[in-house]
């Protein structure tokens, strides 16, 4: 491994492939039918709720599980039934798994010297990770004198010291507060392309996956819900679960009047929109509408959609309101702030068509 100042990105040779995956323990079915490619190089979050086969997804890349059916490759190799003996794979754990009564430097070490190693070429290998991941003097310590996000780096200088063919993150910044797993997710993100890792990352969080990853892969009972870069999802969503999980959003009901040439002529309430959209058809349909879509305005100014502010809360860069209309109910993000209404106020919903996607039923 290169130390931090002559660093280059190497050249990501490892791919991951899944041919119609399934996983069931008895009755119980944890991945159903997962197919996926992972490019070299790439990092590709796997995201979902609780429960969603997220985590079993990763640990049957790892070779902790094994398929009930269906194929993986990673480099194009069958590792079908192969053990994560025989995978180079390297892990890196939500409890860092660390170990106690060792230095930071044997820890970093460790993986090298059972390799074999000699220890004094390891631990100036060890010293060369520490210091990309901006731990350097902290060799000599033991892991309760570190604070939590350093105790994270020193997983990840251990897992990629080993250089492996691919890395993978499971819920790596969940035991941290919320403004040091922005720092260390940066991280964890510029040490992946520095090195040309590829890598998986396990998280339920969306912004954390729209920050990190070239692309998403949304798993929901078991399965895929759809897969795309960041802003495919966020943009483009193909069902009410991915508009309202990635990013937030109201899905309100609407009505295609006409389709033409990449955008939607619709209707909601007594309001006309056109909005972007492809493969739609004409007819019934849902509207994802994003909180900071919409704008509140004096009732005289609306497109014909009004409500009432049921709720309003100041947050100092941002009023959140809670809109009651006779569509459903609204949340709004307020951002500009250049009018506040109190509850019980009568509003006008002006929408931004940036922030509007047109769902199928």
């Amino acid at each position: 491994m290169q130390s931090q100042a002559n660093a280059t990105p190497a050249t990501p040779k490892t791919s991951v492939v899944f041919e119609r995956v399934s996983k069931q323990y008895g009755g119980v079915v944890a991945v159903r039918d997962v197919s996926f490619d992972i490019l070299a190089g790439q990092l590709v979050t796997l995201l979902g709720p609780s429960g969603c086969g997220k985590t079993t997804t990763l640990r049957l890349i790892a070779g902790l599980e094994y398929p009930s059916s269906g194929r993986i490759l990673i480099g194009g190799v069958d590792v079908t039934d192969l053990s994560a003996t025989y995978r180079n794979i390297s892990m890196v754990f939500q409890s860092y798994a660390l170990f106690p009564h060792m230095t930071v430097l044997d820890n970093v070490a460790y993986g090298l010297v059972v390799k074999g190693m000699r220890r004094r070429e390891a631990h100036d290998r060890a010293r060369e990770a520490l210091a990309m991941v901006g731990l350097a003097g902290f060799g000599t310590r033991v892991p309760s004198e570190l604070s939590g996000g350093q105790q994270q780096r020193v997983a990840v200088a251990r897992a990629a010291i080993l250089e492996p063919e691919v890395l993978l993150l499971d819920e790596p910044l969940s035991n941290l507060d919320a403004k040091l797993r922005r720092h260390v997710r940066e991280e964890i993100r510029n040490l992946q392309q520095k090195l040309g890792l590829t890598a998986v990352y396990v998280t339920h969080d969306q912004e954390e996956a729209m920050a990190v990853s070239d692309r998403i892969i949304v798993m929901n009972s078991a399965e895929i819900a759809q897969q795309g870069t960041p802003r495919d999802l966020y943009d483009r969503p193909r069902s009410p679960f991915i508009a309202d999980f990635i990013g937030d959003a109201n899905v309100v009901p609407c009505n295609v009047i006409a389709v033409e040439r990449g955008a939607a002529k619709i209707q909601v309430a007594a309001a006309t929109l056109n909005v972007a959209c492809e493969d739609q058809r004409v007819g019934e349909a849902k509207l994802a509408v994003r909180p900071r879509a919409i704008r509140l305005v004096h009732p005289d100014k609306s497109t014909g959609m009004v409500g009432e502010v049921a709720y309003a809360a100041y947050l100092g860069d941002q009023i959140q309101y809670t809109v009651a209309t006779s569509f459903g109910e609204l949340f709004a993000i307020d951002t500009g702030m250049a009018d506040a209404f109190p509850a019980g106020a009568t509003v006008g919903i002006d929408l931004d068509r940036r922030g509007l996607a047109v769902l199928p039923i």
